[in-house]
């Protein structure tokens, strides 16, 4: 099977940070806000960005994503590749080889044994790993002595990178979790709370959904970074508070996810204060279609497989709730020039984004009326809802607590009873709605509602590890503490066909052609409904240099270049 080069090379691509101008810790203290507080430091056991953006500040992966979407080496020596020998001519291993004197922020070394734990962290039979498609295909982890580590794939992997690659599959320390496997994870709280790292910062208090307070690491790689000594970072609030609390009162030096209508925000940075940031990646707001019954009556078997929603199992229903909105409106009120309108999943990057789906474009409440009334959905009794076999239109419809999302919820709810649907809104909070509780019910993962919002997007550059989401295998369940990133618990033979063809090709042109089917058949099957490509919006004060918003991977990447401007 013969790779392009063009899809390996920008692994080896370098870009160095800004450096930071002072030494380690002379800068006092920086404050970051983000209004999803974080509940856990463990991304493998979360899959909300929230977590996994606060966790890269501490535990780190071999290799990152830059600003510019290029892979840059982190804890090792440098990228394979096929070039440098790295990566085998069959394309079933890679190599790789950590930098020397790494050590842990307990001071202990970094070895290649943490590396291969982490693979067998995340694979434990029970633990409901949240990134478990980032290790898809690995059949063993070898590691010939203390600085190589060799990923052996049970296939071709013209895209070896999804293992120890990005802020989702960091390396955690074998001595603290070596007795938190499978079912033991969620009980580890000291190592999930606080976890032993690399990165520029460790833990020195953690609360969920609440506040974190870290102190930089005394052993960090750099012995000039960071330049600032602790941190404070604020879970919590709304969008609105946290924009102010650093562009208005400079209270904090950065907020993350200013999901703000762009008059708010625009009046916010009027105060000089500080600066909005943005910029697009692959961060899609997005309807989830529950394709399993949510009803409270089945008990342990809510929201399982074992019994099919009620009337979303109707594909005429799930297309005549995407036809009823207007995406442009959307756009208009929730961002601006921040948002775009999206009838995909994977908007980007361009050689993947399809163009099949841009009926979604033009709202047609006559046609989604038309194909519920051809389905044998009516209105008999008059009371504007729906129904089929005694089975009504009433949709439970959830998303985390937002101005922008309530809005979004409103205007889809008005949508939707024009067309015969009855709509209940809930809005959960944040801290609450992206946890990673397995005994909360008001996860995005549990899905005990019929539909729900909210964004999402990947590390990187390369879609294979994301379209992997939505596999059979990735439908959160009892048996994985109920982890897994395919909410809608959408199950397809030919779809997963795909993700395993996907892992194996290595022609650029052909994997875009896997790709744009993948989102396709999502996008034909209404399981996803696309709302708005959705550029990422942050601030930051003037006082605090060195930030370079980065839409690939977590924006808190090279948060040990920050620094304080005089």
């Amino acid at each position: 099977m013969k790779m392009k080069t063009t899809l390996m090379a920008a692994a080896a691509a370098f870009a160095l940070a800004p450096m930071a101008s002072a030494e380690r810790g002379s800068d006092g203290q920086v404050n970051i806000i983000y209004w999803q507080a974080p509940s856990i430091m463990n991304p493998y056991l979360s899959g909300g960005t929230k977590d996994l953006e606060a966790a890269s500040l501490v535990i780190e992966p071999l290799a990152r994503y830059n600003q510019d979407g290029a892979m840059v080496p982190w804890l090792a020596q440098e990228v394979p590749t096929v070039e440098n020998g790295g990566v085998s001519a069959d394309l079933t291993s890679i190599t790789w080889k950590l930098k020397e004197g790494l050590l842990w922020s307990d001071g202990t070394p970094v070895t290649s044994e943490d590396v291969k734990f982490s693979w067998e962290y995340c694979t434990a039979d029970g633990g409901g790993c949240a990134q478990a498609e980032k290790y898809n295909d690995v059949v063993a982890v070898e590691t010939p002595d203390e600085l190589t580590v060799v990923v052996k794939f049970g296939v071709s992997k013209p895209f070896p990178y999804g293992p120890f690659v990005g802020a989702q599959a960091p390396i955690i320390q074998k001595a603290q979790f070596q007795d938190c496997l499978g079912p033991k994870a969620p009980e580890c709280t000291e190592a999930n709370f606080n976890p032993v790292g690399t990165g520029p910062f460790t833990v020195t208090d953690f609360r969920p959904n609440d506040v974190i307070q870290l102190a930089a690491n005394p052993n960090y790689r750099d012995p000039a970074k960071p330049a600032f000594a602790t941190v404070t970072f604020k879970g919590g609030g709304d969008a609105t508070a946290a924009g102010r609390s650093v562009l208005e009162t400079g209270e904090f030096d950065y907020a993350w996810n200013l999901q703000l209508a762009p008059e708010v925000l625009a009046g916010m940075q009027a105060a000089g204060k500080g600066q909005i940031i943005s910029g697009f990646g692959t961060l899609v707001e997005r309807i989830m279609v529950n394709m399993t019954d949510p009803s409270p009556e089945l008990g342990d078997e809510r929201g399982t497989a074992a019994h099919p929603h009620p009337f979303l199992s109707d594909i005429a229903v799930r297309k005549a709730l995407s036809m009823a909105i207007d995406r442009e409106l959307l756009v208009e009120i929730g961002y601006g020039d921040a948002g775009r309108v999206t009838c995909n999943v994977l908007p980007a990057p361009a050689i993947y984004a399809s163009t099949a789906n841009d009926a979604c474009k033009v709202q047609d409440i006559n046609g989604a009326k038309a194909l519920l009334d051809e389905a044998g959905w009516v209105d008999s009794n008059g009371d504007g809802v729906r129904e089929k076999d005694g089975v009504e239109l009433r949709i439970l419809y959830q998303t985390s607590t937002n101005a922008v999302r309530q809005d979004f919820q409103a205007l889809i709810k008005q949508w939707w009873s024009e067309i015969g649907v009855e709509t209940e809104l809930r809005n959960i909070d944040a801290s609450v709605f992206f946890g990673s509780d397995p005994g909360s019910p008001d996860t995005f993962q549990k899905f005990f509602a019929d539909v729900e919002m909210y964004a999402n997007n990947f590390d990187g550059t390369d879609p294979e590890s994301y379209m992997a989401n939505w596999a059979c295998e990735q439908a959160p369940r009892p048996e994985t503490q109920w982890q897994g990133n395919n909410m809608p618990r959408f199950c397809s033979e030919e779809y997963d066909a795909l993700v395993a063809e996907m892992a194996q090709t290595g022609d650029i042109n052909e994997r875009a052609r896997l790709v744009k089917a993948m989102n396709d058949m999502l996008m034909q099957e209404y399981v996803i409904i696309p709302l708005v490509d959705r550029g990422r919006v942050s601030a930051h004060s003037n006082t605090l240099g060195g930030v370079v918003l980065n839409t690939w991977d977590s924006e808190l990447w090279n948060a040990a270049d920050w620094h304080r401007v005089k």
